[in-house]
């Protein structure tokens, strides 16, 4: 039924043009999500030609995941019921006050695996969900970072089944250090400085 549901979008898919440059007024999701509204110079695509734009995704994983969640996003009303349904998002155990992260469950096997797979490739691209994966594998290890990549593909596919106008556009590698928050960072490395027993005074440089 997966290879036979898309088996007549292979040369589509195959030709497809290159995504649309970012563009620094793209209106973007509030979750961050590397997602745009397509403007009517942009050509249209088919849904698959849409989710194949995603770093690590391709023509094959997209059509894999449209046989596995459909296009109708109205079942899920928002990316976290999609993503738990899924089993790309680990739950929470507590135990008094102990608190610790539990296992994300089986789910489906086919969607699990395409993600994986495509989070794999992602991983080691140049681009927002690459230098995700390598900011959350230096802290959480490996096997965490991709499962939570995959679980950002997936909500980003989400937005794409759930809005037929929106396009990928890639958020860029340098993205988080340009949400870095001068005064914040700078109280961070203070405190880091104060336990190791210096003691810290600012100076402002000249303009």
């Amino acid at each position: 039924m997966r290879s036979r549901e898309f088996s007549g979008n292979t040369e589509l898919v195959n030709t497809l043009p290159p995504p649309p440059p970012h563009r620094e007024d793209a209106p973007v999701t509030p979750t961050n999500v590397p997602v745009v509204i397509a403007g009517p110079d942009q050509p249209k695509l088919s849904t698959v030609g849409r989710l194949a734009e995603i770093p690590g995704v391709g023509a094959r994983i997209a059509q894999n995941i449209i046989a596995e969640v459909g296009v109708d996003m109205a079942q899920f009303p928002t990316p976290d019921r999609l993503a738990s349904w899924a089993k790309v998002a680990p739950c929470t155990k507590q135990s008094g006050q102990k608190t610790k992260n539990g296992r994300t469950g089986k789910g489906n096997r086919y969607l699990k695996g395409a993600l994986g797979e495509a989070a794999a490739a992602a991983s080691r691209t140049n681009t927002f969900l690459g230098e995700k994966y390598r900011r959350l594998a230096r802290r959480r290890g490996k096997q965490r970072a991709q499962v939570a990549i995959a679980r950002c593909i997936l909500e980003i596919v989400w937005h794409l089944l759930n809005d037929p106008d929106a396009r990928f556009a890639d958020l860029g590698v340098d993205y988080h250090t340009h949400r870095v928050d001068p005064e914040r960072r700078t109280r961070q490395l203070i405190y880091q400085l104060q336990v190791l027993g210096h003691h810290v005074t600012l100076t402002p440089a000249a303009a």
